[in-house]
């Protein structure tokens, strides 16, 4: 009984590892790969539950199969709540692409949760060179979304990305401040749109827009800010200290 019992247990395990494996092949066909994740959900340990984190990593080459299947593991994680955090954690700490993600993340932790998460990303993730920034890109597009963190608690985290090396980078941290508005980003704004190596005008652009529209002063930059109205600002101009859209 006992030697049945043992045989069972390995049985199992190794039906497991196959179907874990399955998750992560990508050449597999979609309904082998579902029958697949949903055995490794059923079983619902850490392992099983990280095995479904790593079906993000990878690109089914048909387009709604591929998307269906990701939002499936999306609904099941969330469907787990707390007890996906390990797992989640594990997947995210190297993770090529987070946004799949971030979306479980915001379902199933409360805010402090969510920002150790990011504090430990973004560690990891120091502004400055990088060959592959989806991360950052990332986690900014997702903060700039999410409604549950105060501006303040986000703001803190996207502004030493203005000062990234990549420009889709320093330019999603604008972007996400303009959504999580927050007067300590005045500052560092400014400082980025007088910034002399700045190059990118869509990206000064859009710092006049976040600061018009927050109606922000400009302090004791105003005169920099003035110098770039007629070369890298047209339709905005100057009006009490703050930059304003040409005829508001």
């Amino acid at each position: 009984m006992g030697g049945s019992t043992v045989f069972g247990l390995f049985s199992k395990d190794r039906g497991l590892k196959r179907a874990m494996d399955k998750v992560t092949n990508k050449h597999a066909q979609s309904v082998d790969r579902w029958a697949a994740m949903e055995k490794v959900a059923k079983d619902g340990s850490d392992e099983a539950l990280h095995a479904l984190c790593t079906r993000f990593g990878f690109k089914y080459d048909k387009t709604i199969e591929d998307q269906q299947e990701k939002q499936w593991v999306v609904d099941t994680l969330v469907a787990r709540g707390a007890a996906a955090l390990p797992a989640l954690r594990r997947y995210m700490k190297t993770a090529a692409s987070l946004h799949y993600p971030l979306i479980v993340l915001g379902h199933v932790a409360d805010p402090a949760t969510v920002f150790d998460f990011i504090d430990e990303i973004l560690a990891d993730e120091p502004p400055g060179y990088t060959r592959d920034p989806e991360r950052r890109t990332d986690v900014l597009s997702w903060l700039a979304e999410w409604e549950a963190g105060s501006n303040q608690d986000v703001a803190r985290r996207i502004l030493p990305y203005l000062e990234d090396f990549d420009e889709n980078v320093r330019y999603m941290a604008v972007d996400a401040l303009g959504f999580k508005a927050s007067p300590e980003a005045a500052e560092p704004l400014i400082k980025a749109l007088v910034r002399e190596e700045e190059e990118s005008r869509r990206l000064r652009q859009r710092i006049a827009e976040v600061l018009a529209d927050n109606q922000w002063d400009l302090g004791e930059r105003k005169t920099e800010v003035a110098a770039l109205l007629e070369t890298h600002l047209p339709g905005y101009k100057m009006h009490r200290d703050r930059l304003v859209r040409q005829g508001g």
